[in-house]
């Protein structure tokens, strides 16, 4: 069976992120805690994002925001054949936090989306295209949707399933993909 993984960004997701409200959504899914929410540690928070990994039986698709999707490209670089899907939303700029000499800048090798807003503090719209057209990623812009957080209006987030579900059926059998539909998204068995 398929295991999300939901890998927040600094300070976690909080009750009001859409990280919060899609995970009430998915099926075996687990939320990777960091020791410091606010120290963002490249090394450290992609050690807790492989450890979930390792733990998880069958393929993980990784739900990522800001710098946790720093944090789950090397993860999943470091997996190779466990990790079946990447979902990047606002990615933070490695830059911003002096670890771009050590993000992962090939291709990923597994189906990935960036989820990347036109006015994010944290990310051009121009790197997060860099960095998508880096790990091979689609790239789907948003608009003007800053940081793509609570702040920004994205508590419930219908169209970020749409999207994880897009993604997964690109990965999954027909059988045991998730379809969405306009109430809910239901896992075919």
């Amino acid at each position: 069976m398929t295991t999300h993984l939901i890998v927040p960004g600094l300070h976690g997701s909080g009750a009001d992120h859409w990280q919060t409200w899609l995970e009430a959504r998915l099926p075996n899914v687990e939320r990777v805690e960091q020791a410091d929410w606010s120290t963002p540690n490249l090394e450290l928070w992609s050690a807790r994002v492989r450890a979930a990994i390792d733990r998880a039986d069958g393929p993980v698709v990784l739900v990522a925001h800001s710098f946790g999707c720093l944090a789950s490209v090397e993860a999943a670089a470091q997996r190779p054949g466990r990790v079946g899907a990447l979902m990047l939303v606002a990615p933070a700029d490695p830059e911003r936090f002096d670890v771009g000499v050590f993000i992962q800048d090939g291709r990923l090798r597994v189906p990935s989306v960036v989820v990347a807003s036109t006015n994010d503090p944290w990310m051009s719209f121009d790197g997060a295209a860099h960095w998508a057209s880096a790990w091979g990623a689609e790239l789907i812009n948003l608009g003007a949707a800053g940081h793509i957080n609570p702040a920004a209006g994205f508590g419930a987030w219908p169209r970020g399933l749409e999207i994880l579900a897009d993604l997964r059926n690109r990965v999954l059998p027909p059988s045991r993909s998730v379809r969405h539909d306009a109430v809910a998204c239901a896992i075919g068995q």
